[in-house]
This record gives structure tokens, sequence and C-alpha cells, in this order.
């Protein structure tokens, strides 16, 4: 047996666990992407809408497990993120003229009280969520278990990712969300309300954002600080991929899933420095990310 085989052997858990994990920061991430590309919107109070579908779930899930109660959390989760995501438009729209900065303090605030709240709400505990019944055991993978839940949100991310990639490349709603990514004035020009626009991204992004933390609840919990914990590893995955790439998300989370998880189980003790360490690299190589471009992304 061959050294890559035996090392593949070795840690093919690992793998698919960063595999399950890339896609959940891809849910996440590619709402936060094409929002920057289309508004030049650094939206910082993203982590807070993943924390808040975490605690849903933790609330709604939790006590029982079973799946009417997953699908409540899921549509609390669509209608919560769907909402914030016009009211964060609203608010940021009315700082238009006083530039990009005071936009991303904005969120910043919005983050910041957001989180507050979470805290007075559900207080300082770790809330664990169980998965739904029915999915809350193991398979068995070339030998190895592997808990069958993980493998259903690997399937999830990958249904997100085949969505987005027919909305945005074969639809004229998608032509016209990269046209918006590209160039807003131009595309205003045309007739077009790109105000509308705009809004539907930020929902949607902002209602995959909560989605992804309810997902995300049997793996990661619910706990203060991992709005910004998950906030910072979504940036990096955007950067990474490009600012307003969907498809940059999508392997910018992937890479990201698997320096993290590969990271951790080989070498914990630099663990949290390898995220930044693949960032830099890629941007020496590409400043504009994977995808991205000098002068607009797509």
């Amino acid at each position: 047996m061959s050294v890559a085989t035996q090392w593949f052997d070795a840690n093919l858990i690992t793998v698919i666990n960063g595999l399950a994990y890339g896609l959940l920061l891809y849910t996440l991430a590619v709402g936060l992407s094409l929002v920057f590309g289309m508004l030049n919107l650094l939206n910082l109070a993203h982590g807070t809408l993943f924390l808040a579908g975490a605690y849903v779930a933790a609330v709604v899930v939790a006590p029982s497990g079973a799946w009417l109660s997953w699908v409540l959390a899921l549509s609390i989760a669509l209608a919560v993120g769907a909402l914030a995501g016009v009211g964060l438009t609203t608010m940021t729209r009315l700082l238009t003229r006083r530039g990009h900065m005071a936009e991303a303090l904005l969120t910043l605030g919005i983050s910041l009280a957001g989180s507050s709240l979470l805290l007075w709400i559900f207080g300082a505990d770790v809330r664990s969520v169980p998965a739904p019944a029915g999915l809350d055991g193991s398979v068995t993978i070339l030998g190895n278990p592997y808990p069958v839940y993980r493998l259903v949100l690997i399937g999830f991310g990958l249904l997100i990712a085949l969505l987005a990639e027919v909305i945005l490349e074969r639809t004229m709603m998608g032509a016209v969300v990269r046209a918006i990514v590209a160039d807003a004035d131009i595309v205003s020009t045309l007739g077009i309300d790109t105000r509308k626009i705009l809004y539907g991204v930020l929902a949607v992004g902002s209602a995959l954002a909560v989605v992804a933390g309810v997902l995300g609840g049997p793996m990661l919990g619910a706990a203060p600080g991992l709005d910004s914990h998950v906030l910072l590893i979504a940036l990096v995955v955007v950067v990474i991929g490009g600012m307003g790439s969907a498809r940059g998300a999508l392997i910018g989370g992937l890479l990201i899933g698997q320096v993290q998880t590969l990271g951790t189980a080989l070498a914990p003790e630099v663990a949290p420095f390898l995220i930044f360490g693949a960032m830099a690299l890629v941007l020496v190589v590409r400043p504009h990310g994977l995808l991205g471009r000098a002068e607009a992304t797509t």
C-alpha cells in the first residue's frame, strides 16, 4: 500500500468532515460575497444572523429533534433572515452618500447589538442541537463510522451550489445580478430597477445565513462568540474566492473546510493560523481572489 493510500485511509473521515464544514461555510458565505460584489457592502452582521439561526435550532429543535421541529426551525430561519435582509438594505441605503465606512460601521453596530441581545435572551451556556430523528445514526464508509446527518449536510450544500449556478448562469435574473456586480450604474441606465434586485439578493443572502446557523447546529452548537468566529472565517472564504463570485465562494469554502479540519487533526497547535496562511498564499498569487477580477467580479 502506497504512502498516499495509507494517508487517505487514515484521514478519510477528517476529509469528509472538511467537505461538510466547507459546504456549510459556502452556504453562509455565498450571500456575503454577492452582497459585497453588488452593493460594495461589507455586512458585518452576517455572523450574528448565523448565530440567531443556531439559537432557533437550539430552542425549536433541541427539545425533541423531531422532523416537524426541524421544518418549523427552517421556516422561521427563512422568514427571519429575509426580513433582516430587507431591513439591512433599507438602513444601509440611507447611508449611501456617507460612504462605505458608514455602512460597515452600521452593520457592525447591528452585529454588536444583536449579539448582546442573544446573550441576554439565551445566556452564556453552550447549547447543543440534536440531528433530526432518523438522521442521528451513522453509516460505514470504508470501515469507518460516519454520522448520517453530516452526509445530508453535504448534499444540502451541493444542492445550494447547484441552484446558485443555475440561477446565476442560466436565467435572466442571474444575468441581471451578474451585470449589477460588474457595473450597477450601467444596468440602471437600461431602465432596470436595481433596488429591487439588491433587496432580493440581501434578503436571500441573509436567509441563507440564518438557515446555515440552523443546519450547523448539530455540528457547531450555539454559544456566544460563535458569530464572530464564523464571520471571520466567512470573510476569509470570500476573499479567497473573489468578491462577488458565487463559484469563488464555493471553492473558498471547500478549501478552508479542508484546511481547518485537517489542520486541527494533524497540527492543532498551528491550526488557527493555517486559514490565514492559505488566504495570504492565494492573495500573493491572485490579489483579487481565485475567481475575482481587478475591475469587476462575476
